[in-house]
Parts: structure tokens; sequence; C-alpha cells
């Protein structure tokens, strides 16, 4: 597979020339110091790692696998995969974002976003050690006591230890209130946790010196469903050194990631801590999973980034039959094949995929850093709000897109992409779990719009559209983007009444919001990439004339396939969502035999 090139262009363009990270991250509270030389300093030391030591890991990571050994409950990486974490850490990139008080640089997430992002194209089994390590953090950050803060979070942020969530169980995934895990108080603070769980990304390694596990578990007389579950901090070691009884099972054995851990983890009485409030634990949890779903959609990102890559220098080598409208290498046998415009599809719907959802990433990691630190209530609560509802696009639209971004980059290389050498074919294997797990996609749409648009009646639906509007109105007379304000503005009158329709018909049936929520997802997906589209060809059209008329004229372009090929697909989305939830539940079960 051809190297991995960091797109440090493209990352420069989304975040100082469209989000403008420079005018709204140094007035921040904390970022004084985050400048645009420091986000290329750090962007450009990121891209050499990933590209000299994680991606030439990639491929030898799959084959390997991590070993199991039964007889220890241990488990080995791959070869190079300790050595590249430790070089990781040695870096200081694990400290990026972390609170300075623990030894963290303090830094916005909208410079650790698409460090993530280069992580996931270069080696995405390798990125979740470090990333569910971040997680822990989080959740222990902002649900901890002072004393777990300074007990656990110091060796988190510098990455001597590493972190676990521990959510699901052989009996139940999504449907947490069926879980079994129970806690029992020892009388000391502390409680005896014993069950099982399954499916536990970097569950046992060898790449740090201790792990501490989110255990979700069950008090004896708490609720039997999810407001009875309470969140504990389970570390693989105590203090002393001496071995806490949580172990792993066994991996699973997967199609892809092959190169993280993912655990059976058993606990057999393990001395467990609780973080948060009794019976609260889900919500703790959740500022755990908000970050993994993000996380995925990153995924998703890197993956499709990684493909296009690997399809594009393909696509301008192979030599395969002539152009049809006559010979463009006159000179060789053949002429390579991006000339084809079949094959010109499949390489531009994979990169404006990928550069709307780079936009759209690095606009909610902005969303966040301002959450988190302006000195304004209204702009955090806006913030947060925008974030919130664009949490599940980001995971579900961005997964889907990235795993059909895969199989198109699989695609161009015909029978090579089928063959494990080319590398292909692993980048497809490897983007499938991402429509699945931290919740599937049809979680995430029905997320999306049972709670954050209909719950809230709309209210954070309507922000959103509001920026959209305002767009729209003050581009109206503008000729260059006339192809987008059109259908954009045709798209929130229909996004507006479609909402509505649901809405009206679900308080009649509730399977109408359900039998709607995938579709709608891809709505608001196609929505919010449109936007962000119009937004990259307003830049690139004031830049033109200033010496990089090649990249800014590919945006422009890019932005025209993406509004005349798959934009339309908003037209179909929204038929099938007018026509309800009658064809999908009129069918008896009794008919699905045959």
């Amino acid at each position: 597979m051809p190297a991995y090139q960091a797109p440090l262009r493209d990352f420069d363009f989304v975040l100082h020339e469209l989000i403008k990270v420079q005018d709204i991250i140094p007035t921040l509270p904390g970022y004084e110091e985050a400048t645009q030389d420091i986000f290329r300093s750090y962007l450009e030391a990121a891209a050499q790692f990933c590209e000299s030591e994680l991606a030439p890991l990639n491929r030898q990571g799959d084959e390997e696998g991590c070993h199991y050994d039964s007889s220890t409950k241990s488990v080995t990486t791959p070869p190079g995969f300790k050595e590249a974490y430790q070089q990781y850490c040695e870096l200081g990139f694990p400290t990026l974002d972390c609170d300075p008080a623990y030894g963290g640089q303090g830094m916005p997430k909208a410079l650790s976003f698409p460090i993530m992002e280069m992580q996931c194209s270069s080696n995405v089994a390798w990125s979740m050690y470090p990333g569910l390590s971040h997680g822990a953090y989080s959740a222990i950050h902002a649900h901890g006591t002072e004393a777990q803060k300074a007990a656990y979070l110091p060796k988190l942020v510098d990455g001597s230890w590493t972190g676990t969530m521990c959510l699901t169980e052989p009996h139940c995934g999504t449907d947490l209130g069926l879980l079994k895990t129970r806690a029992e108080p020892n009388g000391d603070g502390s409680y005896s946790i014993t069950g099982t769980k399954i499916f536990i990304s970097a569950g046992e390694h060898d790449m740090s010196d201790n792990i501490i596990h989110l255990v979700l578990a069950r008090l004896p007389d708490s609720p039997k469903d999810v407001k009875g579950i309470s969140l504990f901090i389970v570390p693989k070691f105590h203090d002393d050194g001496s071995r806490n009884p949580v172990a792993c099972g066994s991996l699973e054995h997967k199609m892809g990631i092959k190169a993280n851990a993912t655990a059976v983890i058993n606990l057999d009485g393990a001395k467990g801590y609780l973080i948060g409030e009794v019976n609260k634990g889900l919500s703790c949890m959740f500022t755990m999973m908000n970050a993994a779903r993000l996380g995925c959609g990153m995924q998703g990102l890197g993956i499709g980034e990684a493909s296009f890559q690997g399809a594009l220098a393909y696509a301008r080598e192979r030599l395969q039959m002539r152009s049809l409208s006559g010979d463009k290498c006159p000179d060789k046998p053949a002429d390579p094949i991006i000339v084809h415009p079949d094959v010109r599809r499949m390489l531009l719907t994979q990169k404006a995929y990928t550069e709307a959802g780079r936009a759209l990433t690095s606009l909610l990691a902005l969303q966040l850093d301002i959450e988190d630190k302006h000195p304004d209530a209204d702009a955090r609560q806006d913030a947060a709000d925008l974030v919130a509802l664009l949490t599940p696009v980001a995971k579900a639209f961005m997964t889907d897109n990235g795993y059909e971004a895969a199989n198109l980059g699989m695609q161009v290389f015909g029978g090579h992409g089928y063959i494990r050498e080319w590398g292909m074919e692993q980048l497809v294997r490897d983007c499938r779990i991402s429509q699945i797990y931290e919740g599937t996609n049809g979680i995430q749409a029905i997320d999306l719009l049972g709670r954050k648009v209909l719950m809230d009646q709309g209210q954070k639906l309507r922000k959103f559209t509001k920026q959209i509007h305002k767009f729209c109105q003050a581009n109206e007379g503008n000729d260059k983007l006339a192809d987008y304000v059109a259908p954009l503005s045709k798209l929130l009158k229909d996004v507006g009444e479609v909402t509505m329709g649901i809405g009206m018909a679900g308080m009649q049936n509730r399977d109408e919001a359900g039998a709607a929520a995938t579709d709608y997802l891809r709505l608001i997906g196609h929505l919010s990439y449109a936007w962000l589209w119009a937004q990259m060809a307003e830049v690139a059209h004031s830049k033109l004339g200033g010496g990089e008329d090649g990249f800014y004229q590919a945006k422009i372009l890019t932005g025209r396939f993406y509004m005349s090929k798959l934009f339309p697909e908003v037209h179909s989305l929204l038929a099938k969502l007018k026509a309800g939830a009658k064809p999908l539940m009129e069918l008896q079960d009794e008919h699905f035999a045959f």
C-alpha cells in the first residue's frame, strides 16, 4: 500500500481559513498561547510520528494480531506497538489537551482532533490504546473526587497507565438495564465487583504499567434497570503493586482491528471505587461514551482518507484501456485508470466525504473548546447544544461514509484490492466495526431524532438550522454559491416539515420515529456537509489569484461534485421518510419465513 502522508495543507485550510481557530482559541482562558504557529508545529510533529512510526506497523499488526497467554492471562501486542507507544509518550502526545493541574499541556481539542485523525489513518488499531485512555481520563476528570483525580489522572495523562470502559456483557449490549455485574460494599469505602464484560477494547496488553478499568455495575439494593447502575474505578494493580482479581479471560477473533486487544474481562471480587453518585453511573460513563463516539467518527474519517490516498496513487499508475474521449497517454500501452469516469466517481466520492468530515470534526472540536472555556454562559450552552446535536451525526454519518470510502478504494484496485498484500481490504475490515461499537449507527439515529430533536421540541435543531439560514441569506445573490444556496434553502424547509411530520406521527405511534431515524440522520448529515462545502467554496473563491489556485480550484470542483452527485440523495431520503412506518411494520413475524 502507498505510504500515508498526513494532509497538512487541508488541516491548515480547515483550521485557519474555514473555521479560523486563530481568531477564537487564543481568546479563550487558558489557550492564550495556542497560536497558529503552535498548531502547525504540533501537527507537523504528529505527522512525522504517524507517517514514520505508526503507518509502517499497520499491516504487520493486522497480520500478527495480539497474542493471549491463557496461563498468565496476559496479552502481548504486535512487535513494535509497545515501542511506538513509549515514543508517543516521550513526545508528550498523551498530555496534549489534558489539564495542566495533572501534568497536561492544556492545549485545545481543536488541535488534538486532527492528530487523532492522523493516528486513525496511519494505524487505527494502535490509536485505540491511547484513545480509550483519554476517555477514562475525561470521565475521572469530570466525575471523580479530588483524591481519585490525584491518584489516577497524572499516570493516565503521562501515558504510563492506560484506561478502558467496561459496559457490554454477554447478554446485554445497548440495553444496559439488563446488566448483571454486581458491586458489594466492603465497608471501607471500596466495593467488591463481580461479573463478566465482553468486547473491551484495549482490555489487556503489555504497553503500560497499569490498566484502569471503568466498570458499570449494580449495587444489591439498586433498581433493576438503567436507573440502578453505578460506575466504578477498578485498577489492574493496587497501589502496593499487588494484582486485583480482574483478568482477561480471552481475546475475541475479529474481522478487523486485529492489533487491538478486544478482551473478555472477568471480575472475581475485584476491588473497585465508586466514581460519581450511586445509581448515576450511566450519566458518568456518557462522558467517556460521547468522546468515544466522536472517536468512532474520526476512525471513519481517518480510514476514508487512507483509502483515498491509496486509491489515488494506484489510479495514477495503473494502466488499463484507453480513455473514452481519446488517448491521454499515447506513449504508453494504455491510459492510467484515473482518466475513466467511473474511477473518478469513486475517487471524488472518497475525497468529498473525507474533506467534509474533516471540516465537521474540526468544527465540533472548536465547539468543545468553547463549551469548556468561553466566559459567556450562553456561548457555552450554544456550543454544548451543537455538539450534542451533531455527535450522533458525526459518529454514524462519518462511519457510514468512511466504510463506503474504504470499499470504493478497494474497488479502484480491482482484483488487487481483494489481495491482502495491497492493504486496501484491511481498511475495509478495520472500518466496519466503527459502524457497530459505541452504540450502533441505528442507535445513533434514534438518539439524534428521539433525544436530540424531538425531546426538546427541536430547540437544538433550530439553533443549528438558524446558522445555515443566516449563511443562505447572506449569500442569496452570490452567483458563485448559487449551486449551494438554493438547495440548502430548500432542504432547510424540507427538514422543518419532515421533522414536524415525524413528531406528530410519533405521538400516535412511536414506531414512526424508530422507522424514520436512520434516514433522518443521513438527511441531517447531508445538511451539515452541504453547509460546510458551501463555506469551503466561499473561502476558496475568495483566495483565487493568491498563488495556490490549484488547491482552491480543487476545493471548488470537489464541492461542485458533492452537490451534484452526492447531495441529491436527500430526495430519496425525504421520500422514504414520508412513507412512514407502515411499510416496515405491517409485515407480520410469520411472513418473514419462507
